[in-house]
């Protein structure tokens, strides 16, 4: 039996990273979300990582500045929830209005109550749930 190093692979992302423009693209549409979903200041600054007041304000105005890698995650997290919405609920304004409304899987909490704690990983939870109540076993 002949064994042969295997060559190391490089530590690499597996999918690529989002890049500027994309990043700012995000970002304006999770603005226009955040609308839709009739968010105050001060629930949009903490899905967006406790963001300032003023960028904020700028954000609200188009002007996007340096987006870091947590906050794209963040939003991309975001946008994620709103994609398993729209799949969940035909009716956009349904969808809107389910974040707000006490939720029995949630222990009576929304699913608003739940992402305003945060933490990245509530994110990730409400998106994973939202993907298995689409996509069934």
């Amino acid at each position: 039996m002949d064994l042969r190093p295997v060559p190391p692979t490089p530590a690499k992302p597996l999918s690529p990273s989002i890049t500027d423009d994309e990043a700012a693209a995000i970002a304006r549409m999770t603005v226009d979300l955040f609308r839709a979903w009739q968010l105050s200041d001060a629930e949009a600054r903490t899905l967006l990582g406790d963001m300032t007041k003023r960028t904020w304000a700028r954000w609200k105005g188009g002007q996007i500045g340096r987006i870091d890698h947590d906050l794209r995650m963040r939003m991309a997290l975001l946008i994620g929830i709103h994609k398993g919405l729209r799949y969940l609920f035909l009716d956009r304004e349904h969808g809107y209005a389910w974040i707000r409304k006490p939720n029995a899987a949630f222990e009576g909490l929304s699913a608003l109550d739940v992402m305003v704690r945060g933490e990245m990983t509530d994110l990730i939870s409400l998106r994973d749930w939202l993907n298995v109540q689409r996509a069934p076993w």
